[in-house]
């Protein structure tokens, strides 16, 4: 079992900056991939950002240029720092980790962005 906490959400004015924390614990043998998604009212969870295993990035067209994925191995921990935020980004923004078969994702943490 996996287990994902993240921290870093809030509120911040449009032009700022938030940084997500990911920190994941328990039965970690081999992680495929990690990375970020995210939940708008009324929206499907779509996809932001995501290291797969070898170390190829992923970003959705949306936030090319504004956010960046990071990890650190080490403490199996993934990093979203965002930047440029707009109104558009604001949603619950979740955690999620692959490790073969098994899919895990985090509580999820609010992220708003005032105009």
């Amino acid at each position: 079992q996996v287990q994902l906490v993240e921290s870093g959400g809030g509120l911040v004015q449009a032009g700022g900056s938030l940084r997500l924390s990911c920190a994941a614990s328990g039965s970690i043998s081999s992680i495929n991939a990690m990375g970020w998604y995210r939940q708008a009212p009324g929206k499907q969870r779509e996809l932001v950002a995501r290291i797969i295993r070898g170390g190829n990035i992923n970003y959705a067209d949306s936030v090319k240029g504004r956010f960046t994925i990071s990890r650190d191995s080490a403490k199996n921990t993934v990093y979203l720092q965002m930047n440029s935020l707009r109104p558009e980004d604001t949603a619950v923004y979740y955690c999620h980790m692959i490790v073969a078969p098994y899919n895990y994702w985090g509580q999820g943490t609010q992220v708003t962005v005032s105009s």
